[in-house]
């Protein structure tokens, strides 16, 4: 079992070197992706992604293929970039190391979102955590819903299922159960990161509950870039970069490996509805 404590503004444990952050940041994020997205001169002004593809059909782990020395430890300001309005409360926080790889089914269902046909998705808490899996749908549903967040782009829709069909599942999960899934795909998540493979967004638990440190203030926060990181992923999104110094970071971008001069930002798109995006990461 590994032991963590956080409170607010400090998080009292070892970062170690790599691809942390955050589809995914993993969420810690990165991974094999393919992007064929442009490199739009101004990030602030709307433009296509040609990047996308047919959801769900490549791996994508939020970590680098070659890790990039320490993830920023000094947070910049930036507008909400939070789905709260008061930072994560000091909390003593336990991870276990693995879990037994079975999960409960967060109950009911949600009204869908945006435009288009939904698509339908379960959230699951791996068993024997002290998680609510209703807790964490409810969070899900409302970094989903948010109008900063993908359904922004005017096709796409989701809406929360706990039976039937569906086209992706968001499974919170201990380190070593994240590892076994991803490994599946061929993914090296280390025990550390998140990952998009198949019809699943794996949420590594450490990250949940304890972010990284440009976000250790505010962990919800967070909590918004994972599953945008990784549904991003899901929907095609690749990787990008910052597009320049002191804009906010985009979503897709791995914040783990450094903010390269962007501010926090955890929502695909700003207020205005214009998609918040970067050069284009080979």
């Amino acid at each position: 079992m590994t032991v963590v404590l956080a409170a607010t503004g400090f998080v009292a444990m070892d970062w170690a070197t790599g691809d942390k952050d955050g589809k995914g940041e993993s969420s810690a994020d990165a991974g094999p992706t393919t992007s064929g997205e442009p490199t739009p001169e101004d990030a602030s002004e709307p433009s296509p992604d040609p990047s996308r593809s047919t959801p769900g059909t490549s791996p994508t782990a939020s970590l680098g293929a070659s890790p990039e020395g320490s993830p920023d430890t000094s947070p910049s300001t930036s507008p909400d970039t939070s789905p709260s309005t008061s930072p994560s409360p000091p909390r003593r926080t336990t991870i276990p190391e693995t879990g037994p790889g079975t999960f409960t089914v967060a109950s009911g269902k949600s009204a869908k979102v945006g435009k288009g046909t939904a698509l339908r998705y379960r959230v699951e808490v791996e068993k024997g955590l002290s998680l609510s899996a209703s807790d964490v749908a409810e969070e899900v549903e409302g970094i989903l819903r948010d109008p900063r967040g993908w359904t922004a782009d005017g096709t796409s829709a989701f809406q929360r299922v706990s039976s039937g069909a569906t086209d992706f599942v968001v499974k919170v999960a201990t380190p070593g159960t994240v590892d076994d899934i991803c490994g599946e795909f061929g993914l090296d998540t280390r025990g550390d990161y998140n990952c998009n493979v198949g019809e699943n967004v794996m949420v590594n638990l450490e990250r949940w509950e304890l972010a990284t440190p440009v976000y250790a203030d505010d962990v919800k926060a967070y909590r918004a870039l994972i599953i945008n990181h990784e549904v991003g992923h899901f929907l095609g999104h690749g990787h990008v970069t910052c597009p320049g110094e002191g804009k906010p970071a985009p979503a897709m971008m791995q914040q783990i490996k450094g903010m390269k001069g962007c501010v926090p930002n955890v929502w695909p798109y700003d207020e205005n509805g214009r998609l918040i995006t970067g050069p284009a990461v080979p």
